[in-house]
């Protein structure tokens, strides 16, 4: 295909309908607020208007950008025009490229559009290291996707992993959805959009009054129970609905060519892939709340992988959701290609009883600053905040002294074949996988405190995922012995040996 393409004409039509739910959402309370103060009817010849003419306005930008777009493909590169008053003439080697993501909303889902972005999976500014073509046919993306991923040897080679599926979605796994931050965030998040609905309609203090009322008969412990149930009920459900939409229909294929392909989405589906030759590895994250019921997610640790600037989340990292973390040591496995998951095969070394302490007593530090904050407040301010400075300073000292024992447990580093696996974390552990081979430096941090315990905090530098992962607190000498282990040759020079001495 070296003839140059349009996208899809039907993105105007799709862009003046996601104009109309835009000025519906923002056009009903400015109605409600305009007629509050005059009538409906001069609401409605106000807002009326400028809605169509904003829906008319984008519509029109939109039929712009359709026709000054137009994109090919070259035996050689992927070419792309854009621009109204600024063109721009982009292009990008097939060589260097390494995903084509697609994404569909549910508007483009019913024209049966999807969104395409191809990338380098280089870290380049201004997306220089990627093109997006917004939209076009699902037919169209499905074969750009084939035609520039496709690298696949002409029969299967010996040693290589089976193409098929390595997992697929099991509703079950939504029962671990509450278990996070998210759900209680949720629940006060919806609070106050009762309570800003309620404005835009005159009746937040109505509300308010009527809530006391029915709370007023109970004890202030059970009103305050039953606003956290409320709350937590809320969070729940908004929290599991979340994760169906996110994941739903979730499956990880292998492909022909050496590619992980992720497929997921209720109302928007995705499909991220990924160049196996780009992965360094995994990691085997378990949050808190999950990890009390026995959960865990798998991420990737690829070079490239570089947030979308449509979706600031991390999932786009994440080969697996939250499930049993026996999934989530079988999955790893399967992506890694090893008979086990080196994060589940390997005996962590563990740390120092000096790593506990530092932690203890980082864990009270910060628990002290809210309490003294209210100690202030109390002498300046009210003496009741007294008594809420002594009644935190007994809730959160236990809680922070369980919390530091719990990361001391959770340090621990190892090494399994061609693997280095380290561990970290209270609140999120984490377990990394790094392929040795893809460690390109070392670094050793040791602060004062540290020197005094004979510690430090050693750091493996890596082209991917986060780009460097760190052992916190690991013993002075096994600390550089461990990084020479490691990756020879890295440390070594730099070292001192007894038998050299």
């Amino acid at each position: 295909m070296s003839d140059w393409r349009a996208l899809d004409h039907r993105t105007v039509v799709v862009t003046a309908a996601n104009a109309a739910g835009v000025a519906v959402a923002a056009g009903l309370p400015a109605g409600i607020g305009i007629g509050g103060g005059t009538s409906p009817v001069i609401a409605l010849a106000i807002v009326v208007p400028v809605a169509l003419a904003g829906i008319a306005a984008a519509a029109v930008a939109d039929e712009v950008r359709w026709r000054k777009t137009r994109y090919r493909v070259t035996a050689e590169r992927v070419e792309l025009h854009t621009g109204i008053l600024v063109r721009k003439r982009r292009s990008l080697s097939r060589e260097r490229i390494r995903s084509v993501d697609l994404t569909a909303g549910l508007l483009l889902r019913v024209f049966g559009l999807v969104n395409v972005k191809i990338g380098t999976g280089e870290q380049a500014g201004a997306g220089e290291g990627s093109l997006a073509l917004h939209p076009v046919t699902k037919a169209e993306a499905d074969r750009l996707r084939r035609q520039l991923l496709e690298r696949a040897p002409a029969g299967p080679v010996a040693g290589e992993p089976e193409n098929g599926r390595l997992a697929t979605l099991d509703l079950s796994w939504v029962r671990f959805a509450p278990m996070s931050f998210l759900t209680p965030t949720l629940g006060v998040a919806v609070f106050g959009a009762v309570l800003q609905v309620a404005e835009w309609f005159g009746l937040q203090q109505g509300v308010i009054t009527w809530a006391l009322d029915v709370l007023r008969d109970l004890p202030l412990l059970a009103a305050i129970g039953v606003l956290v149930g409320i709350g937590l009920v809320v969070g729940v459900v908004g929290s599991s609905a979340l994760f169906v939409e996110m994941w739903w229909n979730y499956r990880l294929d292998r492909e022909p060519g050496g590619t992980l392909r992720v497929r997921r989405g209720l109302l928007t589906t995705r499909s991220i892939s990924l160049e196996e030759r780009r992965l360094r590895g995994v990691e085997v994250v378990e949050p808190l709340g999950n990890r009390l019921v026995g959960a865990a997610r798998v991420d990737a640790v690829a070079t490239g992988l570089v947030k979308q600037k449509e979706n600031e989340r991390t999932d786009h990292k994440t080969l697996l959701p939250s499930a049993p973390k026996a999934e989530a040591d079988r999955v790893a496995a399967l992506v890694l290609a090893e008979p086990v998951s080196p994060t589940e095969s390997v005996r962590l070394r563990a740390h120092p009883l000096a790593a506990r302490g530092r932690r203890i007593r980082w864990a009270l530090a910060a628990a002290a600053v809210p309490v003294l904050v209210l100690l202030v407040l109390g002498v300046t301010v009210s003496a009741v905040l007294l008594h809420v400075a002594w009644i935190s300073a007994v809730v959160l000292a236990p809680v922070a002294v369980a919390l530091a024992v719990e990361a001391y447990r959770n340090l621990g580093h190892g090494l399994t074949g061609g693997y280095l696996v380290a561990r970290s974390g209270a609140v999120r552990r984490g377990t990394v996988a790094l392929q040795r081979r893809g460690i390109i430096g070392w670094t050793a941090k040791q602060s004062i405190f540290q020197r005094r315990k004979g510690l430090l905090t050693l750091t493996a530098t890596t082209a991917a995922g986060q780009g460097a992962y760190s052992i916190y607190d690991i013993g002075e000498s096994d600390g550089l012995a461990f990084a020479e282990t490691a990756v020879p040759d890295l440390f070594g020079p730099f070292l001192e040996r007894a038998d050299n001495a």
